[in-house]
């Protein structure tokens, strides 16, 4: 992989240095050229990425009314009504068609670099990572434990180096429109385009560039779009009837809750990033994952909210009602989610950890905020889960900017509420800090 990029990055000053000898006239054209030919790969990638996410939001539902007899929507995010028999089964069913298709693709095929390996360089190859996103598509329709958001990434960055090399972008250039593709492809799944914009600035390419910006923000909208096109458009989760103007409460709320939630976020951060470096590999995820599959079936008998990206579990938190006897049920999904994800992602299963940390955020933010309200009396119960979804996944994504935006479009709530949701994020950051370097001193001493 480094190689691959420093030969990209070798290509790119041998580039530069012929332009800075070119006539002015030259110059001017080849400036030009490639301004065009970045133009045109993100038309192109926005409109194919969008309906490759509106036709993978498709399939999941289709998994979903096969395996589980349900399609999630705002009314019904789970499988609550499902047969607990089927909820095990079809879990159980799909960890283990997947651990063999895993192993196959992973042991006797090119093996399917990661999206930030991808922008550094390192070719996706077409048939192995198609495979790899459909395969991520099926288990959480089946019921598995991950977010579905990095399926349309690596697709988009598979794209994306495609058609860089078809317009013969040179390597810095191509490593934009991969990284900008990528989130493109978050974007189109959960129409959400500030958050697949600022994906690929915040954590991707890590560039607040003119250039950049605009070309983010051009492919993301255009993906989002046109995902609606195929897949339809409604509201992710629903938080109700809330009102737009803060209360000063809901400001001092969000000290103590952006410490916790800071603090959970850095754990879970700190569990996914051990869980994927200890991955399953080799023969092992024949046996890991369909375990892990059984386990998680076992669960969801008792708590079906856990089964797939975590939306029900979201949903549960952003629409239940406020009362104490929630609390010891959101807790429950809080542990249950969290250490279900884990182990799947330990098993050896590719997914993302986005929607499972709204999932977990949401649900400590209405805990917080049922206890806040014996106190207070005021805001609505879909605000509290809301500022807690924000605050846990900045802390755990380490990318406050894509948090907050994700989790606002995905609710559609006011604007005037990211006054509360940027205070409270910042608070979550600053402990989830904190607590890292508490975790890793801890860690060097036990290690030494």
């Amino acid at each position: 992989m480094k190689e691959d990029a420093g030969h990209f990055d070798n290509d790119f000053a041998t580039a530069k240095s012929a332009e800075t000898d070119m006539p002015a006239e030259q110059h001017s054209t080849t400036i030009a050229s490639r301004t065009w030919a970045l133009l045109l790969a993100v038309v192109v990638l926005g409109v194919a990425i969008g309906v490759c996410a509106g036709l993978l939001t498709q399939l999941l539902y289709a998994i979903e009314r096969f395996c589980l007899g349900f399609v999630e929507n705002p009314d019904m995010p789970g499988p609550f009504l499902t047969p607990a028999w089927r909820r095990a089964l079809s879990v159980f069913a799909g960890a283990t068609i997947a651990a063999i298709a895993w192993w196959l693709l992973r042991t006797k095929t090119t093996a399917v670099p990661s999206v930030k390996q991808a922008v550094a360089g390192k070719l996706m190859p077409a048939w192995q990572t198609v495979t790899h996103v459909l395969l991520q598509i099926f288990i959480v329709g089946t019921g598995l434990s991950v977010g579905r958001e990095v399926a349309p990434r690596e697709l988009g960055a598979m794209l994306a180096q495609r058609c860089s090399r078809w317009l013969k972008l040179n390597a810095t250039d191509m490593r934009t429109i991969v990284a900008v593709a990528a989130g493109a492809g978050l974007a189109g799944v959960y129409n959400a385009p500030l958050a697949g914009a600022f994906f690929t600035v915040e954590i991707l390419l890590v560039d607040v560039s003119l250039s950049t910006v605009m070309l983010s923000f051009l492919c993301s909208t255009l993906a989002a779009w046109v995902a609606t096109l195929v897949k339809g458009s409604h509201t992710f989760y629903v938080i109700g009837q809330v009102d737009s103007r803060f209360s000063p409460d809901l400001m001092l709320f969000a000290i103590p809750a952006g410490i916790i939630l800071g603090i959970c976020g850095a754990l879970f951060r700190k569990g996914s990033q051990w869980a994927e470096r200890n991955k399953a590999s080799g023969a092992s995820i024949l046996w890991a994952l369909p375990a892990a599959g059984a386990v998680t079936g076992v669960v969801a008998i008792y708590v079906p909210q856990v089964m797939g990206n975590g939306r029900a579990t979201a949903q549960l938190a952003f629409s239940g009602t406020p009362t104490m006897s929630l609390i010891p049920v959101l807790l429950l999904s809080f542990a249950a989610k969290a250490i279900v994800t884990l182990m799947t992602i330990r098993a050896g299963a590719s997914g993302g950890v986005l929607t499972p940390g709204i999932a977990l955020g949401s649900s400590m933010g209405c805990v917080l905020g049922i206890l806040w309200m014996q106190m207070t009396g005021t805001n609505s119960i879909g605000v509290y889960a809301l500022l807690g979804a924000c605050a846990l996944l900045s802390a755990s994504q380490n990318a406050p900017l894509m948090a907050m935006t994700l989790v606002m479009e995905l609710t559609e709530a006011p604007m005037n509420l990211f006054v509360p949701v940027v205070f409270i994020s910042m608070i979550s950051l600053l402990a989830a800090h904190v607590t890292t370097g508490i975790v890793e001193r801890r860690t060097v001493r036990l290690l030494g």
